[in-house]
């Protein structure tokens, strides 16, 4: 048996390969298993949100992402007898270096993630499946099978689950998956589809139920999403001349399709699993929570769960952090995912049901609603917010803490930290807390006392270049969300605040970990 690990990652998709990232930047020992033999070829999840962007940054991963995707991509809404160009950047988005949502196939996602790991000396180990996995003592005893048929017992302190719908962890840990599932059945493929503008996305809006095109470039230009029309059912039936069947019957100059490269159809579920956490299990991505791809959610809201969850892994596991960190995982994601789970929902239901009012609103309504609500600018950007996830926040967690006196102004404790003004969120990037202090610099002293945290919080005076006006100090956690803020130069707070969350000096967790951090990239 070998030495025991910190983390065992299962399931070697964007959420896990996202955690093991983060761990990896920490040096926490870990293993990366899948019982795949390869990673996704197919596209898969086709969209990247802004938030994910920021939050993969500072793993320096996010400029090859877009470097191989499309950030140029409008949206095209054919609605009966009118087609509207909406604006899809141009409110809500002055806060972020990623003001765009970016089209890149899930197989490119994985393959920028893979080639960071093992550009760092971890390996993926493909074709390998978790047979069982039992908590004894301080560790999880997992027993794990190789591609060759043999067979190995390891021993980890965690195992987090990133093993999908089907989750193997879950099924171990004992944790129930409730919900249920929708009776459409749809079709997905890659293909070519000339008669399309390129560079943007086609949604069509019509009785029958919805209808996308969205640009990917590889392994074909166009991902299309539509509604398995009545009739046949299971993935026999979908080829070629069944989706132009579609594509003539629900466009009005229905485009020439050709050339897939991939076809399936499936059922979608909205379903979330009872807990996040059990003892030393770990739930995240599907495995946690599945739901409508309404929104292009699914993907971005699973690597988030990861990395809200790989750095309080980390901190835990070298003695930095007390284990109540790991409590706030589920305190603060559940609410996400249940959140995601609700508006996806919505969206599936008034875009594909068959009830009579849900019809007419599509084919009569939204026509002249439509363009109504597209000049409202705040609407517009309420919604930019909530779709590209920069308006998730954990101001209700356990670990967001505002100070005696708030800032009047600027994001508030919970709230992710904005690029205001622009820079900000690389120079606060990185494994450490980020304490900023804003205002004159003789308002604060020239050693801010971090009681032998000086390796784990890293200082940035800010002055007058501040989300928060006037005198104030923000404590910003390794996910780039704010964890404490206060107006004023009394540091009783931040410093209570660290002897509960941060208390141990990095001396003594550099000791149980036996490694230093990496801080490079």
């Amino acid at each position: 048996m070998t030495a025991p690990l910190d983390v065992l990652v299962v399931g070697a998709g964007p959420t896990g390969l996202a955690l093991a990232t983060q761990l990896r930047s920490y040096a926490t020992p870990l293993r990366i298993v899948d019982r795949s033999l390869d990673r996704a070829r197919e596209s898969r999840a086709p969209v990247i949100q802004p938030r994910t962007l920021e939050m993969l940054a500072p793993f320096g991963v996010t400029d090859d992402l877009v470097d191989r995707g499309n950030a140029t991509a409008g949206l095209h809404l054919h609605l009966p007898r009118r087609e509207l160009r909406v604006p899809v950047f141009d409110v809500g988005c002055d806060d972020t270096p990623y003001p765009f949502l970016l089209f890149l196939p899930q197989s490119e996602t994985e393959a920028v993630l893979s080639a960071h790991l093992t550009a760092r000396d971890v390996t993926v180990e493909r074709g390998t499946e978790l047979l069982t996995a039992e908590p004894e003592g301080e560790h999880v005893t997992c027993r794990l099978r190789h591609r060759d048929g043999t067979e190995e017992t390891v021993r980890a302190r965690y195992v987090v689950g990133c093993d999908g719908a089907h989750s193997t962890v879950r099924a171990h840990a004992g944790i129930a998956f409730e919900g249920y599932a929708y009776p459409q059945t749809f079709l997905l493929a890659d293909l070519e589809a000339d008669g399309l503008e390129p560079g943007a996305a086609h949604t069509y809006l019509t009785a029958a139920g919805l209808l996308f095109f969205f640009p990917l470039g590889t392994p074909a230009t166009w991902r299309m999403i539509a509604m398995h029309p009545p009739g046949a059912r299971g993935s026999d039936d979908v080829n070629l001349d069944l989706l132009q069947r579609i594509a003539d019957d629900w466009t009005p100059k229905g485009p020439t399709l050709r050339d897939p490269v991939w076809m399936t159809s499936f059922r979608i579920h909205n379903r979330g699993a009872a807990h996040y956490r059990k003892g030393p299990f770990f739930l995240a991505g599907d495995a946690a929570h599945i739901h409508s791809p309404a929104g292009g959610q699914g993907m971005n809201t699973g690597i988030q769960d990861a990395l809200n969850l790989g750095w309080k892994l980390a901190h835990v596991c070298r003695g930095a952090a007390p284990e109540e960190l790991l409590e706030t995982y589920e305190a603060e994601r559940a609410p996400i995912g249940h959140g995601v789970r609700r508006l996806t929902d919505r969206a599936f239901t008034v875009g594909t049901s068959s009830h009579p009012v849900l019809r007419l609103a599509r084919t009569r309504l939204a026509p002249h609603v439509a363009p109504l609500l597209l000049r409202a600018t705040g609407a517009r950007a309420r919604l930019f917010r909530t779709v590209s996830e920069l308006g998730i926040h954990y101001r209700h967690g356990p670990a967001s803490v505002t100070g005696p006196r708030r800032p009047r102004q600027g994001p508030r404790a919970g709230d992710r930290l904005p690029d205001t003004p622009a820079g900000l969120q690389r120079r606060a990037a990185g494994p450490d807390y980020h304490l900023l202090l804003t205002g004159p610099d003789r308002a604060w002293p020239e050693d801010p006392p971090l009681d032998g945290r000086g390796d784990l919080v890293r200082v940035h005076r800010l002055g007058a270049q501040s989300p928060w006006p006037g005198i104030a100090h923000a404590l910003v956690r390794p996910d780039g969300y704010v964890g404490y803020l206060a107006r004023g130069t009394d540091l009783t707070g931040l410093r209570t605040y660290l002897d509960h969350w941060l208390p141990a000096p990095w001396t003594e967790g550099r000791r149980r970990s036996g490694e230093g951090i990496s801080r490079g990239t």
